[in-house]
């Protein structure tokens, strides 16, 4: 059997590293489903999907190191096209990826003792962003 469902999120933009690991547990419960896959898919192109120790700690360590990796302020062929400024946010969301595939038994997910399901909003500017679920399993 296949669930598909969503959900809508508001970021503030600006590396927003949301913990949405209670609404996959919502949502593959809600389900009725026992065993199987939910793949979390973000469907925008400035944002992504991970998994982490979701702790002040490692926010912070995340945020410097998209800086690092895609900083802002320098030029991106994205921006010089469009003009809105928000190339580093492409790049960083490539980098990430926008799905996430997690398997589920008597209808909780697998995660390990210390992993949480994260939503990265890259973009600069605050968005309403939308999560789909997909859950494959009997």
């Amino acid at each position: 059997m296949i669930s598909t469902q969503s959900i809508r999120v508001q970021t503030r933009g600006n590396c927003d590293i949301i913990d949405i690991t209670h609404q996959v547990t919502e949502t593959v419960r809600d389900s009725g489903l026992n065993t199987g896959t939910v793949t979390v898919f973000v469907a925008h192109s400035t944002c992504g999907i991970t998994t982490v120790e979701y702790e002040p700690g490692l926010v912070s360590d995340l945020k410097e190191f998209f800086e690092r990796v895609a900083p802002q302020g320098i030029p991106y062929g994205h921006d010089k096209r469009w003009g809105d400024g928000n190339g580093h946010s492409h790049v960083r969301a490539s980098l990430l990826g926008c799905s996430l595939a997690i398997p589920f038994n008597d209808g909780i997910i697998i995660l390990g003792t210390w992993q949480q399901v994260i939503l990265v909003d890259f973009d600069n500017r605050s968005r309403m962003r939308e999560i789909v679920f997909q859950i494959i399993g009997e």
